[in-house]
């Protein structure tokens, strides 16, 4: 059987004017999610990022901690649904970054507060009730992941390893797809997946199965430790 990883991207720079930009945790957690791999064996013939800079730096700090020397295929497949899309329809004067950010402060935890309202927005993109609404509807999105999965299975060496650096709505889809969970219920795994977590996919003659989904011992048990959610 092949096997097919699927590793969420280490912290992104959440706040900033770049959000796509490793924070300097992430570029530690891409590394230990390198270390990972390397010390359970993983010497993959085929990697893939998506064209998002976070995917991309994760996977140069993991195959630079392998020492690994592959060619890596950029694949748009894999991208993350445009979270600021969503996060403007369901309150368009968060278009405003600053603004966004100011309100998200005065509750006292930012980030809590902007979870809960990220949440919401997300459903309500889910929901399907306005899709006309948003550059990427939640359909198209769940159809581009699918599809995508199918062709990193064909490209997953039949005795082989591939390793796919995406993010967490990639793999929630995939996830749930492969579990034949409800739509909704798909992002109730996004919002547990750690950064530069693990989910690993046996690929055989008799299809996909779905052997872990989010393993994080290498970022939860780091010292200093490494995990992070967002």
């Amino acid at each position: 059987m092949g096997a097919l990883y699927l590793i969420r991207h280490g912290q992104a720079s959440f706040g900033s004017q770049n959000y796509d930009e490793l924070s300097a945790l992430g570029h530690q957690q891409g590394h230990a999610v390198g270390q990972a791999l390397k010390a359970r064996g993983v010497s993959p013939e085929v990697v893939v990022s998506g064209t998002m800079q976070r995917h991309q730096d994760t996977a140069r700090a993991a195959l630079a901690a392998m020492a690994l020397d592959v060619q890596m295929r950029i694949h748009a497949g894999v991208n993350e649904f445009d979270h600021e899309n969503v996060i403007e329809v369901a309150q368009p004067r968060y278009a405003d970054k600053a603004a966004m950010m100011s309100e998200m402060a005065a509750s006292g935890d930012p980030r809590r507060a902007f979870q809960t309202f990220f949440q919401d927005a997300v459903s309500r993109w889910v929901g399907g009730n306005h899709d006309a609404e948003y550059s990427e509807p939640w359909s198209v999105f769940k159809l581009r992941c699918v599809s995508t999965l199918d062709e990193l299975v064909q490209l997953t060496p039949a005795k082989g390893q591939a390793v796919v650096f995406t993010s967490g709505g990639f793999i929630s889809v995939v996830c749930a797809h492969l579990l034949g969970l409800h739509d909704t219920q798909a992002f109730t795994i996004n919002w547990t997946l750690a950064n530069a977590g693990i989910t690993k996919i046996l690929v055989g003659r008799d299809g996909l199965h779905l052997v872990s989904i989010n393993e994080h011992g290498h970022v939860e048990g780091a010292n200093p430790p490494l995990l992070s959610y967002r």
